[in-house]
């Protein structure tokens, strides 16, 4: 029988992430938790997959999301559960069923993962993609927008990303929708025959999303559609032009668009995007807004809620490179009792906070340094035999060439003096 040797390939729409690559996301995720928590947010996690009947009711049983992208399968028991396409109803499902909104803290929450759509792959778009998300609840107040807006654009300008436009609008309540939805309705109905076959049926479903459509013919006739902005309630007109001059206040540029929406149904008032021209036409790297009826909905206490959700890929693609500086020694040993002694060493400094590699195949000197100049190690400490009698070993900075001699704790306090 002949072996089979064929190569199995990851899944289309995924990514390995490796570790030349992980750099960027570990400085992302080190500012996302330092610079989250100065605001009083605090990590939740949740599982990564729920029932099916959580993401319908909470993202929209028309949204394109639950049409055409989610992963639902049944398992051994017979239940629908889906992989999580978003993060923002399984926090609500979390808070009601823990019931955190009787705690004393705030009820602000970060969290960051994988999340899954079967969409088509394109730049910075996966199949399992990663967000940062953020979000506060049981504040109404404009305020709090506004402070969540300042607090990702502090995480996008920390990140070196200099080049974003943030875009801002309302989407109004309850209250205000059904009168601009039939206007919209009917707008669309007109001009029904030059739009695309998903907006045709985006007219009886739900036309908010015709603004969304990926086809920049159906979003140029979209810009004739009547705007939200114009049939704003009082108390939706004054939530946004609060918004916007807490926005002024913090020293925040924003640019108005009447025809910016989100493509979920649980949004009302608030929405913003941060959006890139390195991007391409999907330009948005980070959206949000509110979904003050979300709670209630879901069978909680009637909380207003504002979040935002960050797609990780997107914004690695537009992010600097973060080359880690990190000082490190090879251990090189040479001989039996040289390869017993780096073990002990390698023990030593790494249980005093260095890093250090030791490596276990056997080569000379030469090959031993020019591996570590190739690993691109800081230092390289020589042990051989004549060392180890002598308890003094010869470290050689590579960058220099220049060596030294010198003890255990020599050794150690030059590693961690000069540790960048």
């Amino acid at each position: 029988m002949t072996e089979n040797k064929k190569q199995i390939p990851s899944v289309k729409g995924t990514k390995d992430i490796l570790p030349q690559d992980v750099g960027k996301w570990q400085k992302l995720e080190s500012e996302v938790k330092s610079i989250f928590e100065l605001y009083g947010y605090r990590e939740i996690r949740t599982p990564v997959f729920e029932t099916t009947e959580l993401f319908e009711k909470g993202t929209g049983p028309t949204s394109d999301i639950v049409t055409k992208e989610m992963y639902t399968f049944l398992d051994k028991g017979g239940r629908s559960l889906t992989l999580r396409p978003e993060y923002t109803p399984s926090v609500v499902r979390s808070i009601i069923e823990h019931r955190l909104y009787l705690l004393p803290q705030p009820l602000r929450f970060y969290y960051s993962g994988p999340m899954f759509r079967y969409d088509k792959p394109q730049k910075g778009r996966y199949r399992q993609f990663h967000q940062v998300d953020a979000e506060v609840f049981g504040e109404k107040d404009p305020a709090i927008d506004a402070e969540l807006v300042e607090m990702a654009d502090l995480l996008i300008k920390t990140l070196g990303v200099g080049e974003k436009e943030i875009i801002v609008n309302s989407v109004g309540c309850r209250k205000c929708r059904p009168a601009y939805h039939a206007d919209l309705k009917q707008k669309a109905v007109e001009s029904e025959s030059s739009l695309c076959e998903d907006c045709k049926r985006k007219i009886s479903v739900n036309p908010l999303r015709i603004f969304d459509c990926k086809i920049e013919t159906c979003r140029e006739i979209s810009r004739s559609f009547p705007k939200i902005i114009d049939y704003l309630c009082d108390e939706c007109d004054d939530h946004f032009s609060s918004f916007c001059s807490h926005l002024e206040e913090f020293g925040i540029l924003f640019v108005p668009d009447p025809f910016l929406v989100r493509g979920l149904d649980y949004y009302t008032k608030t929405t913003f995007e941060f959006i890139s021209s390195r991007l391409g036409a999907q330009n948005a790297f980070l959206g949000g807004g509110r979904y003050d009826d979300m709670v209630k909905m879901f069978g909680g206490p009637d909380m207003p809620a504002i979040g935002f959700a960050l797609g990780i890929e997107r914004l690695l693609s537009i992010m600097p490179s973060a080359e880690p500086k990190k000082s490190w020694v090879y251990i090189a040993t040479l001989g039996d009792s040289a390869k017993k002694r780096g073990m002990a060493l390698s023990r030593f400094f790494r249980h005093h906070g260095v890093e250090c590699l030791i490596e276990y195949k056997n080569r000379n000197l030469k090959n031993h340094l020019s591996r570590a100049n190739k690993l691109k190690a800081t230092w390289a400490l020589i042990v051989g035999e004549n060392e180890v009698k002598a308890n003094r070993y010869q470290l050689k900075t590579m960058k220099t060439g220049a060596q030294q001699e010198a003890g255990q704790e020599e050794v150690l306090n030059i590693l961690k003096n000069k540790a960048c």
